[in-house]
This record gives structure tokens, C-alpha cells and sequence, in this order.
């Protein structure tokens, strides 16, 4: 009798749980706030990013009523405590904004930086906050840590932080091609970071992110066979120092006389007035890893291990929101119009595209915006039917970091199963 007592009372707990996370859109969560989250996960077979997509992707497993059982149910907009690591960079300022803009439930905020700005008061929407000197006794205590230091910091510290109980958003490249990690891009894969174990998830390059939000809706309707893309990146690309070099390169030639070359110490060379077709390091197949990134990423993130993807990445001197220009093949026969319609409903994507007005996704126009820009559509040349030809614009700031990493954040805190399409 006891044993059938005890089994009907954990049934009534568990009816009990699910109602409540589907009814008042509560969100099964691991018992530090925020659930952990990682990855759509590729096999250990290597460590090292799958070139041709030897590997694939496990599936993320269904959410069952046991797991209500196992787990912490929270309201979504429960306050929680927020951290954000190199939060006086370019990056970690954007994280300020997009959470004040966002309304994102903040109990606490904790700004880390280094020992030479601690002390250091910084303005918010919840008050005059002091920049902290880092420590992870620090970060562990917090729900949601955003970081945006260094590949070689995110190494260091992130998994002591998520150890210590925090979910940890890395910006960095760190961990983006780890088995368990979660690579997110949270309006198509937030299912694979809320049913993930690891508490890291790592933020994607900026370019795949830009790009992976017109590609995506495509793939769902007309299924993606190969994509071929060349990048626009503008100097932020490279954080500050970047943007300040190419600031400081234009008045270096303007003002000088005829002839003067800008100085570089940032780019490979000089910036302004010029292109570079170099981001990053050149790699043993003569691609550079910048584009090997949109390649390796774009695969992750779409559960497509064999999709042949090649991208030339260029920069450019603007000063923020990086460009692209796109070429897809498809399995199903693509039309104009069809396509615009997918795209134009797509959660984060702005549709422009009208030729006869002149408008067109451009930097002047994407910068500091939130949806990333999608115009020029029209069928492939060399693809027919089966192709589509589109130019993408969005803030590498942002949605390349800022912004993906703050939905993240959002995404996690909702139910299992929930189709996450955030209002931008």
C-alpha cells in the first residue's frame, strides 16, 4: 500500500510540473536558474573541427514528463543574477544595452574587467555599477555569465564558472567546435542548448550568425544543397582597436598629402580606401580560418555535416555590420517570391527588397539594428530553378555576438519543446 501511495503522489507531481510548465510557460531548469546548455554534439572520433562532415550531429532527445520530476521549474522572467565578463569592450557594452533594451530580468548585475578598470563606475538602467576585478568565486555565483574577453580566458575559466553553477555564454571561438558544446544560434537550434548537459554554450563567428538567419528559412522550405558566400566585414570585426584604426587612417590620409598610406598594426594593411581578402590565418587548403569558420559553423548549427559550404572573406573599411553576398543550390525548385515570403517571416529577418526604390540591405542601414537586412533576391544564374542569389547585411555587434547572446539567455529560460521567435 505504501509503495503504491508513494507512486501515486509522484504522479500527481509530475501531472502537476508539466501543466504548470506548459500552461504558465514555465521553463524545466537545472537547479542553478538557468538549465545548462550545450550541443547538437559530434562524435569524439576528433577534436578538430570536421572539414568534409565525417561526423554528425546526435539529436536532441524529447523532453518527458520525468524529467519534470528531476528538475527546477522557473517562471521565464524570474530576476536573475547576470554577469558579464569584458564588459568595457565593444562587445561587453552591447550586452549593457541589449539586456536594458531587451527588459531582460536582471537581479543583479556584475561587471568584470580587468584590474586596470576595476573601480570604475559604469552608467545602467540599473544604476551606477562598479567595474569588479574578475575571479570565478565571483562568477560562479551568478545564473547567466555573458563572456567576451579572449579565446585563451574563455579556456581558462569558463568551465570553473559553469563547475562553480553558472550558465556560461562564450563570445569567443573557444569552444564552438567541441563535441558537447552547444554552437547556438537560438531561432534555430535553442533545442539543442536546453536539452544539453554542459553549461557552456558558445556564441558562433559573427559571419555565420548574419548569414544562418536568411539561410535557415530557406533550408526549411526549399532545402539547402551547397552555399557559396563572400564576406563584407567591416573593422569591428576586429573590436575596437579596429575600428580606431581605420578612424584614425582616414584622417591620417585625408588630412596628409597626395600619397599617404595609413599605418596598420591591426589589419594586414592599411585599411582605409582599400580591401583586404585577409581574415585571419591562412590555412594548409589556402581558405583562411575565418572562412573555414562559416563552414564548420554553418554545418553545426543546421545538423548538415556533408553541406558543401565555401565563403571568401573580405575586409572592408566600414566602420560596423558586416555584408554578404550569397549563391545557394537547392533540392527543391526556388521561386522569387516564395522565397521573399519565407524570409519575410522569419523571426530577426527584415526583408529589402525593392530594386525600383533603391532599397537594399547596406551597413548605413543595418548598423545598431536588431533583424539583419535580406534583399537582391532573384534566381541563380548558374543554379535556375534550383538557385537563389540574395545579399545579407547585419550588425556583427549584435547578432554576430551582443544580441545572439542575450536571446541565448532568453531561449534557455523557456520551456523544452517551445518554438523560441523572439520579437526584435
Amino acid at each position: 500500500k505504501s509503495d503504491k501511495k508513494m507512486a501515486r503522489v509522484q504522479l500527481y507531481v509530475a501531472g502537476f510540473l508539466a501543466i504548470l510548465a506548459v500552461a504558465h510557460g514555465f521553463a524545466p531548469l537545472a537547479s542553478t536558474r538557468l538549465r545548462s546548455a550545450s550541443a547538437l554534439s559530434f562524435t569524439a572520433a576528433s577534436r578538430r573541427p570536421p572539414l568534409w562532415g565525417q561526423v554528425r550531429p546526435r539529436a536532441a532527445r524529447a523532453f518527458t514528463v520525468a524529467d519534470a520530476i528531476r528538475m527546477v521549474s522557473l517562471p521565464a522572467n524570474t530576476p536573475l543574477k547576470v554577469g558579464i565578463c569584458g564588459a568595457t569592450g565593444a562587445v561587453g557594452k552591447e550586452i549593457i544595452g541589449v539586456l536594458e533594451k531587451r527588459g531582460f530580468p536582471v537581479k543583479e548585475l556584475h561587471l568584470f574587467g580587468s584590474e586596470r578598470s576595476a573601480g570604475r563606475k559604469v552608467s545602467t538602467k540599473w544604476g551606477d555599477i562598479s567595474i569588479e576585478d574578475f575571479s570565478v568565486e565571483a562568477a560562479s555565483k551568478l545564473d547567466v555569465v555573458f563572456v567576451s574577453v579572449s579565446g585563451d580566458f574563455s579556456k581558462q575559466y569558463c568551465d570553473a564558472m559553469a563547475a562553480g553553477g553558472a550558465v556560461v555564454i562564450d563570445n569567443s571561438s573557444a569552444f564552438r567546435y567541441e563535441p558537447d558544446v552547444c554552437l547556438c544560434v537560438p531561432e534555430i537550434n535553442a533545442e539543442a542548448a536546453r536539452s544539453s548537459k554542459r553549461k557552456v554554450i558558445a556564441n558562433p563567428n559573427c559571419t555565420t550568425a548574419i548569414g544562418l538567419m536568411a539561410l535557415y528559412p530557406l533550408h526549411k522550405k526549399y532545402g539547402i544543397k551547397k552555399i557559396i558566400m563572400s564576406t563584407y566585414q567591416a573593422a569591428s570585426g576586429a573590436g575596437a582597436e579596429g575600428m580606431a584604426e581605420l578612424f584614425d587612417g582616414v584622417k591620417e590620409v585625408v588630412n596628409g598629402p597626395e600619397g599617404t598610406v595609413a599605418k596598420n598594426q591591426i589589419f594586414a594593411h592599411p585599411l582605409p580606401f582599400n580591401l583586404i581578402p585577409h581574415i585571419d590565418v591562412f590555412q594548409d587548403n589556402l581558405y583562411t580560418k575565418e572562412e573555414m569558420k562559416v563552414t564548420w559553423e554553418c554545418r553545426k548549427i543546421m545538423d548538415l555535416p556533408n553541406l558543401p559550404v565555401s565563403c571568401t572573406a573580405v575586409r572592408i573599411p566600414t566602420l560596423r555590420a558586416h555584408a554578404e553576398a550569397i549563391t545557394i543550390e537547392t533540392e527543391r525548385p526556388i521561386d522569387v517570391a516564395g522565397a521573399r515570403a519565407a524570409l519575410a517571416a522569419a523571426p530577426g529577418v527584415k526583408l529589402s527588397d525593392d530594386p525600383a526604390k533603391k532599397l537594399y540591405p547596406m551597413p548605413l542601414t543595418a548598423s545598431t539594428a536588431y533583424p539583419v537586412e535580406v534583399g537582391r533576391v532573384r534566381n541563380s544564374e548558374v543554379f535556375g530553378s534550383h538557385g537563389l542569389d540574395f545579399f545579407v547585411c547585419g550588425d556583427q555587434l549584435l547578432r554576430g555576438a551582443a544580441l545572439n547572446a542575450v536571446l541565448v539567455a532568453e531561449a534557455i529560460a523557456q520551456p523544452v519543446g517551445s518554438v523560441f521567435a523572439p520579437k526584435l
